[in-house]
């Protein structure tokens, strides 16, 4: 099949774009919690700011006492006094 049939299946089972692409979901909780699901890796981590790689850009988290309190292949909790949240995109060539 193609990748538009894909799409189109896709949006007839009302499935979410995150699950069926690369696309990273980012949920915030407050000013404690961020979860990040289809994350690549982590480029950078100190306890006042951390750099998660995703499949879009580069997401840069500055705070303080920040812990990566969970970690799965596919996504990860950051927790701690978040200040700023800031996504550098990729450029597409």
């Amino acid at each position: 099949m193609k990748k538009r049939n894909f799409r189109k299946i896709d949006r007839l089972l009302e499935m979410p774009k995150e699950v069926c692409s690369n696309v990273p979901k980012f949920t915030v909780t407050g000013f404690e919690e961020i979860i990040i699901e289809n994350y690549k890796g982590i480029l950078e981590y100190e306890d006042f700011f951390v750099r998660i790689n995703t499949h879009i850009g580069i997401v840069n988290i500055n705070g303080f006492n920040l812990k990566l309190e969970t970690m799965t292949n596919d996504d990860i909790r950051v927790t701690g006094k978040i200040e700023n949240i800031e996504i550098e995109r990729l450029v597409d060539n």
